[in-house]
């Protein structure tokens, strides 16, 4: 019998697992138990580590798609805010449109200047497409008239019109001016010219056949040269060229580009000559090519001289002047004739009152109507606002009474002192208009109770008219 205690003595064992020997202790079972328990843990923490990489890789996905979803959102907003804009701009350049196409409509003019872009100078280089008149024989009478009627006129006609006053006074034959590049300029100047309620192309229309009007009436032709005549007639085209709707006082104070351009002095004149003959530097515009050269430094002097005489700040110095002459005017003399230029185009530039008062009457709307423009801006901007361009302290009588009587009478009757004829058409009519404005004030005080506002007529009241009253009248 054997003993109770076994001979049996256990071995280690050693296993290889995944190419490594792995010893397995004396107790076998217990061991593997061991090493199975250790491998399923090791296999759990893969496990665990995998399913955490997917979940944090979902994780990724959903904040990408997030992000996406909200630069999708904002792109759309933002592209929202374009359309938006664009649809405001477009209501914005309509309503102008509505509210100025007495005019012949209106566009936003701000007062800042590039001059370097060259845009606005680039006229058509093949024969303007605008139709050629055949004027009646009515119409052309009515041409040398200041009754004409400026409001039933489309542009294309108005240029036949502009296009036949240089032929009938002979202006192209004098300067030997190529007929289509005549037509060239003067298509050229109708596309600088802005669309403001007053400072328009009509406007330039209006003058420039008050001018030739007056050439007509005065006899100028008999008593001036055919220089003289071109002169005057190319001033009073160009001499509100790409006017921004906004005076001088606006510029000055605004210390727009213009302002700085000129140091203060005459800032819009100085631009509408500028702009003149950049248009006649191009080779299809220029009237004058043919003109000799010194000739045309001379013309071209005379223009500017005209064209800076219609800034109203020096009226009153102007005005002066030829009160010393007209008395003993002589037309063989330079200076005298330069001083008369200098008037006819004042009188034409600022002559709408002459006209019959169907005529005359809607250019005082258009008028008010950038001078409320303007005060209004002056207001947002924080800048002095003159009393007469006041929406809230002006009136239609009260911004033409004293303007009548006190700039527009005594100009038109010294130059009725040299030439006599235009009392019964041209200086009658302002004394018309003039009594029909202060019955319309009568009228208007009548019908309040509370005292008027103030007007020009408070201005003019002081030491009997000081020269320098004129400032008022810095507008045109």
């Amino acid at each position: 019998m054997g003993s109770s205690s076994s001979s049996y003595a256990p071995k280690t064992i050693y296993l290889d697992v995944d190419g490594k020997v792995q010893k397995v202790g004396p107790n076998p079972v217990q061991t593997l138990f061991a090493f199975k328990e250790d491998m399923f843990q090791n296999v759990l923490s893969q496990v665990a580590e995998q399913f955490s990489r997917a979940f944090r890789i979902n994780e990724l996905k959903t904040e990408v798609t997030n992000r996406l979803a909200m630069l999708e959102k904002r792109v759309e907003l933002e592209g929202l805010k374009v359309v938006e804009i664009e649809r405001c701009k477009n209501d914005l350049k309509k309503l102008r449109d509505e509210m100025t196409s007495r005019g012949g409509g209106r566009v936003n003019c701000p007062c800042k200047y590039n001059f370097d872009d060259g845009k606005k100078v680039t006229p058509r280089r093949d024969v303007p497409n605008y139709p050629k008149y055949t004027l009646s024989q009515e119409t052309i009478e009515a041409l040398k008239k200041p009754t004409f009627d400026v409001w039933h006129w489309e542009h294309n006609e108005m240029l036949s019109c502009l296009e036949y006053m240089y032929h009938d006074l002979g202006l192209v034959k004098e300067f030997n001016m190529n007929p289509i590049t005549l037509k060239r300029w003067l298509l050229a100047i109708q596309e600088n010219y802005r669309n403001n309620p007053f400072h328009n192309f009509r406007h330039c229309f209006c003058v420039s056949q008050m001018m030739y009007g007056m050439i007509h009436l005065c006899n100028l032709q008999e008593k001036l040269t055919l220089t003289d005549m071109g002169i005057l007639m190319t001033a009073a085209v160009c001499h509100d060229l790409d006017h921004p709707g906004y005076n001088n006082t606006y510029q000055i104070n605004a210390r727009t580009e213009l302002a700085v351009r000129y140091n203060d002095i005459s800032p819009l004149e100085n631009h509408h000559c500028a702009v003149a003959f950049q248009i006649l530097s191009l080779p299809e515009c220029n009237i004058f090519a043919n003109v000799d050269p010194e000739a045309f430094k001379q013309i071209r002097q005379a223009i500017i001289t005209l064209i800076l005489a219609t800034d109203m700040a020096r009226h009153g110095e102007i005005l002066d002047s030829f009160k010393q002459k007209v008395d003993n005017f002589d037309f063989t003399n330079e200076e005298h004739v330069t001083c008369l230029k200098m008037v006819l185009i004042k009188c034409c530039d600022i002559s709408n009152e002459v006209r019959p008062t169907e005529v005359a009457e809607p250019w005082v709307d258009c008028l008010l109507e950038e001078y409320f423009m303007q005060s209004d801006r002056e207001k947002s901007e924080g800048l002095p606002v003159a009393p007469f361009m006041d929406r809230d302290k002006v009136t239609k009588p009260t911004a033409q009474i004293g303007f009548i009587k006190f700039v527009l009478i005594p100009m038109f009757e010294t130059v009725m002192k040299l030439f006599p004829q235009i009392e019964e058409i041209m200086v009658q009519p302002l004394r018309d208009s003039r009594d029909h404005y202060e019955e319309l004030k009568q009228i208007d005080d009548a019908m309040t109770e509370e005292n008027p506002p103030k007007n020009l007529l408070h201005y003019f009241s002081k030491a009997t008219c000081p020269p320098n009253i004129y400032n008022l009248f810095i507008y045109f």
